[in-house]
């Protein structure tokens, strides 16, 4: 059985995906999938098994240059790709107007989420079938049941399974190292800078190696800010996302603000403490074993707020008794 899945985008929705691709492939021996994703994200669907081709979209930037992407042939070349094989069935996971609307140039039967569960219901009409999802439970658990009504299997029970394999990545990692996951896009879900110091002082006074990634300007100087000084702490170099998933899967376990690299993070089952300000855990927190919420508890805390900050009373010493007791429970990773 071929499927084509279109879910573009962003890295966390890429990533509550996967668990759903492993339910198929166990459920039905040999399905296939191809799958429709933003370019900047096309090397994560190919971790998984299941993925037999990655069909790369780039609607972030054709919208800013739409009279180019015409002339180029960027557009023609992707819509033939599209119509280079005959599916059993396309499953539109994303529920918008624009992943519903690249659907039409595939060739197969279009199923996706019915008008009361997609995000936006005007994509529903698009489609050959619309399944009910409810909306009050994990990103995770609704694109399960919503393959598992497309596909025609009984939902497995438990936590699911990512499929990826976090050995190979890891192998011939240095050190034992923890990972401060620390950028983000909302002003409001940054963790205030001086308590990633305070937490780093703490962590290096037990000998721990710091490792910081970064993934603009003002990412990097706050990253050596917060590990000016300190014994075998380190601001990596700039990474592409396979450099930064090896090193996250090298990890021993990371303390991450709410970003799609928690979600990598929680993919490849490392240990993670999770801070939470204006956004709630419950439908699209970091989502796996060893992972631990702890939400702020400030005046805008949970309210969506992109730029108030609620963070004050989340203090670096009860995420330091978190990341202690994930690390005593845990054992680390062989590398083979």
């Amino acid at each position: 059985m071929r499927v084509l899945l279109v879910k573009t985008s962003s890295l966390g929705d890429v990533i509550h995906t996967l668990p759903a691709l492993t339910d198929a492939a166990r459920a039905i021996p040999g399905i296939r999938f191809d799958w429709v994703v933003e370019e900047g994200f096309a090397e994560i669907p190919a971790w998984h098994p299941a993925v037999a081709q990655v069909i790369p979209v780039a609607i972030r930037r054709w919208r800013k240059h739409p009279l180019q992407t015409l002339r180029n042939g960027e557009w023609a070349r992707f819509k033939r790709r599209l119509r280079e094989n005959r599916y059993d069935l396309v499953i539109d996971a994303q529920g918008l107007l624009k992943s519903a609307w690249l659907t039409r140039y595939a060739r197969g039967p279009v199923v996706g989420l019915d008008r009361d569960s997609a995000r936006e219901p005007l994509a529903s009409r698009l489609y050959t079938h619309g399944y009910p999802v409810a909306w009050d439970q994990h990103a995770v658990e609704r694109v399960r049941q919503l393959f598992a009504q497309a596909l025609d299997y009984p939902l497995p029970a438990g936590t699911g399974d990512y499929g990826l394999q976090r050995a190979p990545l890891a192998a011939g990692a240095e050190a034992p190292y923890l990972l401060f996951l620390h950028g983000t896009t909302w002003p409001s879900k940054h963790w205030p800078e001086a308590y990633w110091r305070r937490l780093a002082e703490r962590m290096s006074a037990r000998g721990w190696a710091l490792r910081l990634p970064w993934g603009n300007d003002t990412e990097k100087a706050r990253a050596e800010r917060i590990v000016a000084g300190l014994e075998q702490a380190a601001v990596l170099p700039r990474l592409n996302l396979a450099g930064i998933a090896k090193v996250i899967a090298g990890a021993r376990a990371c303390v991450a603000v709410d970003t799609g690299l928690g979600h990598l993070a929680a993919a490849f089952d490392v240990p993670t403490v999770s801070l939470y300000g204006p956004t709630l855990p419950s439908r699209v927190g970091a989502y796996g074993r060893g992972q631990v919420h702890l939400c702020a508890q400030g005046p805008y805390a949970g309210q969506g707020d992109r730029q108030r900050p609620c963070f004050d009373e989340l203090l670096p010493e009860q995420v330091a008794t978190e990341l202690d007791a994930l690390l005593q429970a845990s054992e680390p990773v062989p590398c083979i």
